[in-house]
This record gives structure tokens, sequence and C-alpha cells, in this order.
């Protein structure tokens, strides 16, 4: 998109106020979506509420191919439709709303380099556990992307994507590493997130900004997903900050819609001491 049309949209956005119909789409939630799509969706909803702003989850069985990206969760506001965090955040802050004006430049570039370790380390290694490991993609993968589909269509669709998914890995040098060096990466990852938190509420002291949004989507799917192992779930969990953090705002954002897994809730965090 040009900086013209860029200029446009978000002069559009700006003029028209938040609607009450606004809608995420997003996969079907019990039989459909996936690990890493489940998690950017999450992310999504957790910076609308922050905002303030209601959206209602709407799931569709061909939500990725209704994205304007190939991409969900996608948003459809008024006459527009945006798919993915980073731009549903520039299209939120044309409206006038933003998690991160209170932040220096200092702290937002530390803002926007934690949130590249994420979607470089976590989202990419949810992709992997999907598409490249043999067990995930035969037991959990294949069944679930393709249910809504009948065959062959089904088998096309997985084929494809798989296709994609590992072109992508060859590309970014992620083809050839073992599950176990996945799995340390994440740790890595979540290492670094949990030394930036500290004892503070959120990464930036007391006010969530869009990074406590994509960490919580993903580490929150991450801890609340069924996979063949639970060596995932297991990284996170070594992190006692992490995972105080993400109670933290399920119960600030989603206490109230926590029981909505018919049209798309959140699945709440087990409790007891097994997350210690």
């Amino acid at each position: 998109m040009s900086l013209v049309a860029d200029a446009f949209v978000s002069q559009i956005a700006a003029a028209e106020a938040w609607p009450e119909n606004a809608a995420l789409y997003q996969p079907l939630k019990g039989e459909q979506i996936l690990l890493s799509d489940n998690a950017s969706s999450l992310a999504v909803q957790a910076f609308l509420k922050m905002c303030n702003l209601p959206c209602q989850v709407i799931c569709r069985a061909n939500a990725e191919y209704m994205s304007p990206s190939g991409k969900v969760p996608f948003i459809h506001v008024g006459n527009q439709v945006v798919s993915e965090l980073g731009p549903v955040v520039q299209f939120i802050k044309a409206k006038g709303h933003s998690l991160s004006d209170g932040l220096d430049e200092v702290q937002k570039a530390e803002m926007k380099a934690y949130m590249e370790l994420v979607n470089n380390m976590l989202l990419t290694a949810e992709l992997y556990i999907q598409w490249c490991d043999e067990a995930t993609l035969e037991e959990i993968t294949e069944p679930r992307y393709s249910s809504p589909f009948p065959w062959p269509l089904n088998y096309i669709l997985v084929y494809q994507k798989r296709w994609e998914i590992q072109r992508k890995m060859k590309a970014i040098g992620w083809a050839n590493k073992s599950l176990d060096q996945v799995f340390e990466d994440v740790d890595q990852c979540c290492q670094a997130l949990s030394q930036r938190l500290g004892a503070q509420p959120y990464f930036f002291s007391k006010q969530p900004t869009e990074l406590d949004a994509l960490v919580f989507g993903h580490l929150f799917t991450i801890l609340t997903t069924q996979l063949t192992n639970d060596e995932l779930r297991e990284k996170v969990k070594k992190y006692k900050n992490l995972i105080d953090f993400c109670r933290r705002i399920e119960h600030n954002y989603f206490e109230d819609h926590a029981k909505d897994t018919s049209a798309g809730g959140m699945q709440r965090l087990p409790k007891g001491p097994s997350l210690h």
C-alpha cells in the first residue's frame, strides 16, 4: 500500500467512531483452529480489550481465505478489514487509541525489539511444531486444519499449507533444526521475557502495551493447548512470573468471557501447583 493510500485509510479510520458490531474473525474454535492462529487471535483480542474496544469473535471455517493477507485473525470494523496484530495496532492508533503513547522513544524501540523476538521465536516455533514435526502433523494438524473441508479439497489444502510453511522454514534457516533445538529456542525466548518482566505487573510497569497483548496471546495458548507431548508447555511453566502475568491478564481482561467457549471464548488457565 502506498503512502497516499495509507494516509487515506488512516483518515477514514480516524473519522469513524468504533462501531458496536465490530467483529474479529478466526477459524472454528473447537475443531479447526491451530496453536499459532489461536495465539495470534488471542493477542488481537487482548489488545482490543486493553484498549476498551468491544469486538465480537466470529468463527468461520474459511476465515483464512476471507482475510486480505491470507492470515488470521482479521477484524471487520465499519467498511475496513484489517488482519494481524501489527496492522490492527496501527489502525486502532489512527482512531486515537494507543497503549504505548506513554513510552519514550527508547522504550518504544525496546518494545518493538521484544515483539520481534516473540514473532521470530514463539510464532515460528509454533508453526514448526504444527507443520514440521511428523507426530504433531499427523495427530493434530492435518485432522484439525482439514476438518471443515471435503475430500479431496482437504488433502490439497493441507499439502499446500505444509509446503508453504516448510518453504518458510528453509528461508529462515529452521528446516534442519531438531525438535529439541526448537524447544531450546522457546526456552531462551521465555528466559528473556521473564528477565524483562521481572516483578512488574506488565512489561513496562503498571500499564499494558501491545507487547503484553502479544506475549499473553502466545504464552496463554501454549499453556492451554494439548499437543502430542508437554515439552513446549513445560518450557513456559519454568517461569513463574510469566504464569502470573498470564493469570493477571486473564483476570483483568477476560474473566467475564472465559466461559464463552461456544463463541470462541478462552480456555482458562488450569489452577493448582502444576503450573509452578
